[in-house]
Formats: structure tokens, sequence, C-alpha cells
């Protein structure tokens, strides 16, 4: 029996990083060591860029994307489309991270080419793809494509019932929520191994190995609450000078965070990071993760911290209740409540006992609910699951 082949989209990819980036990296890798045949689709965003890479042992192929907005979106789907029909024979299935321009043009393409065609959803409340569709220019003629896919995975519980709400068939909906590898656990040399690195890669990222570190990772968007992050930090860096915050990402409120650092004068004690090709330096460097969002799906960051053995300061919302247990592997505050986060975050800095067994509980959580081996079993049953519905109508 011929190994199944799968063609994996996204419009952004290494090294261009976030997370549904490392989302889709991670499951190549994953089907890859499963012995599936494995082809990744993106765009190449800068001229010098090679047209083709292996990354991390996959075959990474990058589609034209001029510089120039909506001509470049345009060109870039009629690439995938044509590339999807003329490959058509070389593949089984294809993949698509996103409801959005490239599920469009895969879908389309899938009309000719006779394959099935699987949709991966990302975020949720205002940063999700379903509300892109409502808001977004032509979201709706998107929309209504997306919803003859073959199937559409929900990483979390409220994604999931945004896309029923929104007109997805619930036949056709599969709940698979994220997943990470699980590293070593963390120990003080590698504690001190991390931040030696980050501070060779910028002087902003150094500290003293025994400075108290806080750190976010994810979009600088204003549903994320980093402005009530820093706000809070305002209060922690009373008791604690020497504490830093650093927020690893970025996003269209960057401007607006740098400018309120400023403003309450916490330059050098939070720092805007950037983005980075990996971010497992930065957990591993830290003493606790914070994630003050106001609406999430189900944070692949968080889980990602969580996994790094970090106890969580997170907002009490119903994607972040999913994965932390108040008092249990992490601390929940209101949300918006700047004075809660500051107290939260004061807590586990102040009772390193507390925070060391708020760690660990976090770790074994992932390691037991959120690892890599069952998440892919559960794609690869789904592909195969679609490909038999397929074949059964006359597909080929």
């Amino acid at each position: 029996m011929s190994p199944l082949r799968v063609v994996l989209v996204t419009r952004r990819f290494w090294p261009l990083v976030g997370g549904a980036e490392r989302v889709m990296a991670n499951l190549a890798t994953a089907l890859v060591d499963a012995g599936v045949s494995v082809t990744l689709l993106t765009a190449c965003w800068e001229r010098t860029w090679p047209r083709e890479v292996i990354h991390r042992g996959v075959r990474v192929v990058r589609l034209e994307q001029p510089a120039l907005r909506g001509w470049g979106t345009l060109r870039y789907m009629q690439r995938l489309a044509r590339w999807l029909r003329d490959e058509h024979h070389e593949f089984d299935l294809v993949y698509v991270s996103m409801l959005k321009h490239d599920a469009y043009a895969a879908l389309s393409a899938s009309q000719r080419g006779d394959f099935p065609v699987v949709l991966r959803a990302e975020g949720a409340g205002a940063t999700g793809d379903v509300a892109w569709q409502r808001e977004g220019r032509c979201g709706g003629r998107i929309a209504a494509r997306c919803r003859t896919a073959s199937a559409i995975v929900a990483p979390s519980p409220a994604i999931q019932q945004e896309l029923l709400g929104a007109g997805y068939p619930s036949t056709r909906v599969e709940l698979i929520p994220n997943a990470v590898p699980i590293g070593p656990p963390r120990d003080g040399d590698a504690r001190r191994e991390a931040r030696a690195s980050l501070a060779e890669a910028h002087p902003l990222l150094s500290l003293p190995a025994d400075a108290p570190l806080a750190v976010y990772t994810g979009r600088l968007h204003a549903a994320k609450g980093l402005s009530d992050l820093i706000a809070a930090w305002r209060v922690v860096d009373l008791t604690w000078p020497a504490a830093r915050l650093w927020i690893v990402g970025e996003g269209p409120q960057r401007r607006a965070l740098a400018e309120q650092i400023e403003d309450q004068q916490l330059s050098g004690r939070v720092v805007l990071c950037g983005a980075f090709d990996s971010i497992d330096d930065f957990l591993t460097a830290a003493d606790c993760f914070v994630l003050p969002s106001h609406e999430e799906g189900m944070s692949l960051a968080l889980v990602e911290a969580m996994a790094a053995g970090l106890p969580i300061v997170a907002t009490d919302i119903e994607g972040n209740r999913q994965l932390v247990r108040h008092q249990q592997e992490g601390l929940l505050a209101p949300v918006g409540n700047a004075a809660a986060l500051a107290a939260a975050i004061g807590r586990l800095l102040a009772d390193r006992s507390q925070a060391a067994e708020l760690g660990n509980a976090a770790r074994r959580r992932v390691a037991d609910e959120f690892s890599l081996a069952p998440w892919t079993a559960r794609h690869l049953e789904l592909f195969e699951r679609v490909l038999a519905e397929h074949r059964a109508v006359g597909g080929r």
C-alpha cells in the first residue's frame, strides 16, 4: 500500500513564525515521522528567498507573493490553485491552515483536480477566522466556499461553537485540540544557558541570572490584553524592581504598547522583543508565563508554556480555563483587571515553591492531554476517513 500523500498549505511559514505556523510545522514533522509524504506550500514573501527548501525534514515550496497589497494576495491565490491543479496526481489530500484566501483557492482547485480539502480554523473571537469571514473583504464569499470543505478542524470548543454558529455543517466540524512537543524538564542549568543565549542574541535580552523573568508570547493585538499587562507591571515593578517582562511577538499594537511602556517609565523593565524563529529559549529562561487575553480559543502559546513547565498567570476566560485550573496549573485573574494580574504575578515571584508546583502540574497536564502522538493519530484518522468518503462517491 502506498504511503499517504498530504499537502499542507499555510500562507505564512518559517522564517515568519506564529502560533498557526508552529502548529503546521509540528504536524508536518509528525506526519513525516509517521511515514506520510508531506509537501508544505506557502508564500514567498521576499524575492531573495529560495523557492524550495527542506525545513525540519519537510519539503517546503514557496509560491510567488508580490509585495503589492491586494494584487499580491490575488497572485498568490492564482499560483496556489494552479500548483494544486497541475500536481493533483502527486498527492491525495490537502490540509489548509485558516479559513481565508488559501482555503478558497484550494477548494476552487479541488473542483477540477478531484481531491478532498480539509480546513483548520484558527483563533476565536475578534481575532478568529469566523470574525474575519464576517467582517473582511470578500469574507462572505470565502465563508460560503469554506463550508463545502470535506472537513473543518476546530482546535478548541470555542472555535467549534463559532463554526457551528456560522453555519458550518456539524457533521464535518471535527474537534482536535492543539498539541505540542514535550521536551525535557527545565532545570537551573538550562535556564542559565537559555538566558546566556538570548543575551548573546541582543543586549536588551541581558539580565542577571537570578532576576525574575515573566514572558508573554503571541500576537500583539488589543484582544490579547497586553495594555493591562503593562499596567500591571507598573505595580509589580514597585516590589520587584529587578524583575523583567519580555513580550515576544509582532502585531498591530506594537507602537501603542511601546508608547505605553515609555509613558509608564518601564523602558528596559518591559521589553518588546519582536518575533523569533523559536520561542524555546524564552520559555526556558522564564520564571512564569502570563496570558492576559480578553478572549481566546485554545491558546497554543499557553500550551507551549505549560509544556515547558512554567507556572501560569492567565485571565479567567473560557479558553484559558480549559487548560489552566486556578491554583492547580496556574493562577487565574479577572479580565481587564491590572491590579489582579499584578497580584498573581507577585504571588508567583514571592513563593518559588508554589510556582514550581504549579509549573510541574502544568507540564504533567500537557503531557497527559496535549502531546503530539495522539494529536497526530487524530489527524491521520480524519484524513483516512475523508479519503474513504471521497472515493466512495467516485473520487480518485
